[in-house]
C-alpha cells in the first residue's frame, strides 16, 4: 500500500514564539517525516527557522485563510506532497504518530477529503464547541462528519486541487464551513478522528476583538456563497434566534448587527450553491445545513 507524501503549513503573526517553537520540535518527533514544512508569517518576518522549515514572510496579515493558502499554493506548485496537515501555531503534537495514522486514513480512502483532529486542553479536556457534530457529549466518538476544526485538520491535495482552497476575504471566522461545504458537494468525506490530537490552551472564542461582527457577516456571506436559495431565510434567521439567546452583551450585539448588514450588502464572493443532494446527505449524518 502506497502511503501518502505529508506537508505542513503553520501560520503565525510571530507573537507566540516559544509555543511555535515547541510544536515545530513535536512535526520534527513524528514516526513518518514530513515532506515539507512550510511557515507563513501572516504579516511578521520569520526568523531563526530550522533549516528543513520553508519560510513564507508575508508582508501583511491576510488573516486565517488567507496566510493558510500561502502556504497551501506553495506546497501544491511543488507537487510533491498528498496530503496538507494545517496547525495552529499555538498548539502541540503530544504524540509521535500523528502523521503515521493520516497516512494509513487516506490510504485506506480514496475519497477521504478532511480528517479533523481533536483539540485537547493541558488537562485532555475538548470543549463541546470543539467537536465537529451535533450531540458533542462523546469527544472520543470517531466517525463522518460535516465541519472540521481550523486549529488541527489534514486536507487532501487532489481535493483542494478540485475545490479550491480557502475564501481568504472571509479574514476570520467560518472559512471552514465554507470549505467543508464544498468538500461535500463534490464528493468527499470528512472523517473526525479524535486520537489525532492537537494539544491547545483553552481559549473563548470572543476573545479577538473582530469575533462579532465578522461571525455574523461571514455567516451572511456563507449562506449567499453556499446555500439554495429557499435554505438562506431558515440559516440564517437560525442563526439569528441562537445568537440573540446567547449573547447578553449590548456592545455585542451591535457589533454583530453590524457585521450582519455587512455581509448583506458587500459581496460576498462567487455563487456556487449546494446540491440538494448534498443537503440530504449532511441531514443523513445528522447535521442539516441550516444549523
Amino acid at each position: 500500500m502506497s502511503l501518502p507524501r505529508i506537508g505542513v503549513v503553520i501560520v503565525t503573526m510571530g507573537t507566540r514564539p516559544a509555543e511555535l517553537d515547541a510544536l515545530l520540535e513535536s512535526v520534527a518527533r513524528q514516526s513518518a517525516p514530513a515532506a515539507r514544512v512550510v511557515v507563513v508569517g501572516n504579516g511578521t518576518p520569520l526568523a531563526g527557522m530550522p533549516r528543513w522549515v520553508t519560510g513564507v514572510p508575508l508582508e501583511e496579515n491576510l488573516g486565517c485563510p488567507g496566510g493558510r493558502n500561502a502556504g497551501l499554493r506553495l506546497l501544491l506548485e511543488q507537487g510533491d506532497v498528498d496530503v496538507v496537515v494545517e496547525l495552529d501555531d499555538d498548539g502541540l503534537l503530544i504524540a509521535d504518530d500523528v502523521f503515521a495514522r493520516v497516512q494509513r486514513l487516506y490510504a485506506a480512502d480514496p475519497a477521504l477529503g478532511i480528517v479533523s483532529f481533536r483539540v485537547a486542553d493541558e488537562q485532555g479536556r475538548t470543549l463541546r464547541r470543539h467537536v465537529p457534530r451535533l450531540g458533542a457529549g462523546d469527544p472520543l466518538r470517531p466517525g463522518p462528519v460535516t465541519a472540521f476544526l481550523g486549529g488541527g485538520h489534514a486536507l487532501s491535495a487532489s481535493m483542494l486541487r478540485q475545490i479550491g482552497d480557502w475564501p481568504g476575504h472571509f479574514f476570520f471566522e467560518h472559512e471552514e464551513t465554507d470549505l467543508a461545504w464544498r468538500a461535500l458537494d463534490a464528493g468527499w468525506d470528512i472523517w473526525y478522528e479524535p486520537d489525532l490530537v492537537l494539544r491547545h490552551p483553552s481559549t473563548p472564542p470572543d476573545r479577538h476583538a473582530i469575533h462579532y461582527r465578522l461571525t455574523a457577516r461571514n455567516r451572511v456571506w456563507l449562506a449567499r456563497r453556499r446555500l439554495p436559495a429557499a435554505l438562506i431565510p431558515v440559516y440564517l434567521g437560525v442563526w439569528i434566534a441562537i445568537t440573540l439567546a446567547r449573547t447578553h452583551s449590548a456592545a455585542a450585539l451591535r457589533a454583530w448587527a453590524a457585521g450582519f448588514w455587512e455581509g448583506i450588502r458587500t459581496p460576498c464572493g462567487t455563487r456556487q450553491p449546494m446540491r440538494w443532494s448534498t443537503v440530504w446527505r449532511m441531514t443523513r449524518l445528522r447535521r442539516p445545513p441550516v444549523i
